[in-house]
């Protein structure tokens, strides 16, 4: 028969053994967690009410304009993380450990984030270097800052949104209707383009800056170079008086009227990224205001006389590719399930309003353009004229298909920038330069 097993207490008690300490894991916010820099957050939070606030504080100066800073209302949720050290931090808060922010200034924002993510608190520089901490040294670990490389071409493009130069391509229009398709003509069109294109890409790059919380809230404009992060705000900052230099020298090399279109078109730019594309339909007039006056650009630029027909037909054309623009834009939010636009003075009520008003201002354009070849107009510039009533039928096919793609949900780009990217819509295009060639 099996003994039972005996304990025998020996009376010397046997130590414990201690607990592992906690592991600690540093996250460094600025060039680690984060993929922006926190100044200039907390800058372009909101510009507009950032001015308002250091205009009335009454103490000008770099201490007033930090003070403000500090106090600015940042869209925590929203901001670009680094995905890996945040996924990182995520996984070790999994585990148990204490997560730190490290931070060497704005500490309130940097609090806010931390507790944001859930993390234990922050810490600063000095406090680190000098060991005045809220956890044991034992087991520490920390992310630091990685240095990251300059923005690649890609990105750049991106920003710049060089495929947007399709639209500067009207300075050409007054080139092909007048038929001077000379090599000065045709050498003066192309400085305006790249004039125009400078221009354009500084504007592209303020108005990203001025909508970097609604962009990052959207479900497209997030992946923008700005809002994603993947362009310092810094570099926008310094590329954007660069590419406006370079437009006023390009257009110099053309005409000082030149200059003055380019710089009508720059300061409504302006006006509409600040307050303009806020207001109802005032937007939508001055979109279409900003085609037509590339058309006059070109027009100027090569020192030609721009037909009333051309001015009154791209209005009515613009006036409806705006509002299709715009009818995309709220179709999308509706088919989301978003919320109606904060920076745009409409709701996703407002589509059937829209589209009809896009419809109208399509037929209008195609009406004029019936009138122009009825008129005695044509007969200087055609021997054939007769063939431009061709137009009239592909006109009101591109128009049409233009408003079912936006019914449909399948417009998502600019519609002058989809009829470049659309096979039926390339077609159709070709076929009417095609006609326009035959009827000279």
């Amino acid at each position: 028969m099996e003994q039972p097993a005996r304990h025998y207490d020996s009376g010397v008690s046997t130590p414990s053994a201690a607990p592992a300490a906690a592991r600690t894991l540093l996250v460094d916010l600025e060039g680690g967690l984060l993929r922006s820099e926190l100044l200039m957050e907390a800058l372009f939070s909101s510009p507009g009410r950032m001015l308002a606030r250091f205009g009335a504080g009454g103490r000008p100066g770099m201490a007033a304009l930090t003070d403000i800073l500090a106090k600015a209302e940042i869209d925590y949720a929203h901001l670009p993380y680094e995905s890996d050290v945040l996924n990182q931090a995520l996984a070790a808060r999994a585990r148990g450990e204490k997560i730190y922010l490290v931070a060497d200034r704005f500490a309130r924002h940097a609090a806010c984030i931390a507790a944001h993510l859930g993390f234990d608190g922050v810490v600063a520089p000095a406090d680190l270097a000098a060991g005045d901490l809220p956890f044991d040294r034992a087991s520490l670990a920390r992310v630091s800052a990685r240095a990251r490389g300059r923005a690649s071409l890609k990105t750049w493009a991106k920003a710049l949104r060089v495929y947007q130069y399709a639209k500067n391509t009207l300075v050409f229009v007054p080139v092909i209707t007048a038929h001077q398709l000379n090599f000065a003509s045709l050498g003066s069109a192309l400085l305006a383009f790249l004039a125009f294109s400078a221009c354009a890409s500084g504007a592209y790059l303020m108005n990203d800056l001025l909508d970097l919380a609604a962009d990052r809230q959207h479900p497209t404009k997030r992946h923008r170079a700005l809002a994603a992060g993947d362009l310092p705000i810094s570099s926008a900052l310094a590329a954007i008086p660069a590419l406006w230099l370079f437009a006023v020298a390009a257009a110099l090399f053309i005409s000082p009227l030149f200059l003055g279109v380019l710089g009508a078109y720059l300061a409504t730019t302006i006006a509409y990224s600040l307050v303009l594309k806020r207001k109802m339909l005032v937007d939508i007039v001055t979109l279409a205001g900003l085609y037509t006056l590339r058309i006059v650009a070109g027009a100027v630029g090569v020192g030609v006389v721009l037909s009333e027909w051309l001015l009154i037909f791209s209005l009515f054309v613009f006036t409806s590719l705006a509002l299709i623009k715009r009818f995309s834009e709220l179709s999308m939010r509706e088919s989301a399930g978003l919320a109606d636009p904060s920076n745009r003075d409409y709701r996703v009520t407002d589509l059937h309003v829209i589209g009809a008003m896009a419809a109208a201002s399509a037929m209008n354009a195609v009406t004029v353009f019936s009138l122009y070849v009825s008129s005695t107009a044509v007969t200087p510039l055609y021997s054939r004229p007769w063939m431009l009533w061709l137009l009239t039928p592909l006109l009101l096919y591109w128009f049409g298909r233009a408003l079912m793609m936006a019914h449909r949900r399948e417009m998502p780009d600019d519609p002058i920038l989809y009829a470049f990217r659309d096979g039926p819509s390339r077609i159709t295009v070709a076929a009417m330069i095609c006609i326009m060639l035959a009827a000279i």
